[in-house]
């Protein structure tokens, strides 16, 4: 097991910030598209949203940076699940926001949850703080799915 590097932990939290300005300006005007969709009960104001992705994002940057450079267990498997539950969540501002695909977005965002849940319980298992930082990124996600799947239906 590594000491703790305040330095790089904050270098983890800044990159995965910045991969999700890229994903939100990737996806195109998020308040003006969202705003002209009916929403389901529940749905949060739209000011909501980026802050929610911003305490995500820190805590993914945080919990990656435990297992793969403090705890030391990172293995080929859990790279990958991180990757690609990246690379999906990247892909789901495109498809919502930018080609306003609801349905195929949605179908995206449950591929995405689904991720989100191997990747905690990979972390979990690697190291028990970072499988629990992501604990809000997969109730978010759930949360997601069902306004997603919300939307579709109402609009």
């Amino acid at each position: 097991m590594n000491r703790i590097s305040k330095t790089e932990l904050l270098i983890w939290v800044v990159a995965l910030e910045l991969f999700g300005a890229v994903s939100a300006l990737a996806g195109g005007n998020f308040s003006g598209y969202y705003e002209t969709l009916k929403t389901p009960p529940l749905s949060p104001p739209s000011w909501l949203f980026p802050i929610m992705w911003g305490i995500i994002y820190a805590l993914l940057g945080a919990s990656a940076y435990l297992v793969f450079k403090v705890s030391g267990k990172a293995d080929k498997t859990t790279k990958s699940i991180f990757a690609l539950q990246l690379a999906v969540n990247f892909m789901w501002n495109i498809i919502f926001f930018r080609f306003h695909s609801l349905v195929i977005a949605a179908a995206v965002l449950i591929v995405l949850t689904v991720l989100v849940g191997i990747m905690l319980l990979d972390f979990y298992r690697k190291d028990k703080l970072a499988g629990l930082m992501n604990i809000i990124y997969l109730l978010w996600c759930s949360f997601a799915c069902y306004l997603n799947i919300g939307i579709v239906i109402l609009n």
